[in-house]
């Protein structure tokens, strides 16, 4: 377990060196020149050509990249060109709200799912198989801003239930956390809940024909157990892997999420960059990102063998 902990580990290498060469490649890719987009439309020529030295845009590619992939191992991710305040610290200000909402999300998308492809596998053909799956459709179809919209004026206007926008921290207490949260979440979550749904009824269609589920109802036991006990237990790893894979949905819905319900976390400070053209916070924020989505995936390839102890790494 632990050398495979250890080449898996290594064998992100590669994989965050191109990830950081494409992010850094950015500033380079865009079009016209940066620093004078940067400058803006009244700054001098003196103004541009200091902002060229700041960015180090006056150097070469490979000795900007290297100099910008030291500074990234020693954990700068560089200055902001709005706030000139470090990227890192930007970061770690955001992280908060973005991981409850990321965390709350997840819960509700596998609460949600997992219950639901089960009952639709065990149900097949039947008119629960049919809602539970044209749920899950229209929920993988339907963008998550316009849910997004649709929960503020439903719950929020007309039933004035949760609060319109913003966020409030833990500290301030459950309820108010939880209030400011549930929309958004469930907005995020539901797109994700149903990229679950349809691979929990694949997988436990796949299941529920094996032999020793067969032998486990003629033993006699009762539907939840065989259900539960037998089948979801060993449909789990596919189910696991599309939850792996899908964190990309999570990660690229939080900034449209936290964007419509106005919510201070990574997400927002991603779309304001853009707006503001803040190279080094984009950068910086698609680094991050990327990371954890490597991670999350090292995560889920080592619970493979808590739910089939057939894998042994």
């Amino acid at each position: 377990m632990i050398s495979y902990i250890v080449s898996r580990l290594l064998a992100t290498i590669p994989v965050m060196a191109i990830v950081a060469l494409i992010v850094f490649s950015l500033l380079y890719l865009s079009p016209g020149d940066p620093a004078a987009v940067l400058a803006g439309e009244q700054a001098t020529s003196e103004d541009i050509e200091r902002l060229r030295v700041v960015l180090g845009l006056d150097q070469p590619f490979l000795t900007r990249f290297g100099q910008w992939s030291w500074a990234v191992l020693t954990g700068d991710l560089g200055t902001s060109v709005f706030s000139n305040r470090p990227v890192a610290d930007l970061i770690l200000q955001r992280m908060e709200p973005t991981i409850a909402l990321t965390l709350l999300a997840l819960a509700l998308a596998v609460l949600i799912a997992v219950p639901l492809g089960v009952v639709a596998a065990w149900r097949s053909g039947g008119i629960v198989d049919r809602l539970a799956m044209g749920l899950a459709v229209l929920g993988f179809s339907l963008p998550v801003f316009v849910l997004s919209y649709l929960l503020i004026l439903f719950f929020s206007v007309q039933l004035k239930i949760f609060p319109v926008q913003g966020y409030r921290p833990l500290a301030d207490g459950l309820e108010p956390f939880l209030r400011h949260l549930a929309l958004p979440a469930f907005a995020l979550g539901i797109v994700y809940a149903a990229l679950i749904a349809r691979m929990t009824r694949a997988s436990m269609l796949e299941v529920l024909n094996q032999d020793y589920v067969r032998t486990a109802r003629a033993k006699g036991l009762s539907t939840v157990a065989v259900l539960v006990g037998h089948a979801l237990k060993n449909a789990a790893v596919p189910i696991v892997t599309v939850i792996g894979i899908g964190f990309a949905l999570l990660i690229s819905g939080v900034v449209v999420t936290e964007t419509v319900f106005n919510i201070p976390g990574v997400g927002r400070l991603t779309v304001d960059a853009i707006l503001r053209r803040d190279y080094p916070v984009i950068q910086g924020v698609i680094l991050v990102f990327s990371g954890v989505y490597v991670l999350v995936n090292l995560l889920v390839d080592l619970s493979y063998a808590l739910f089939d102890p057939r894998i042994r790494y």
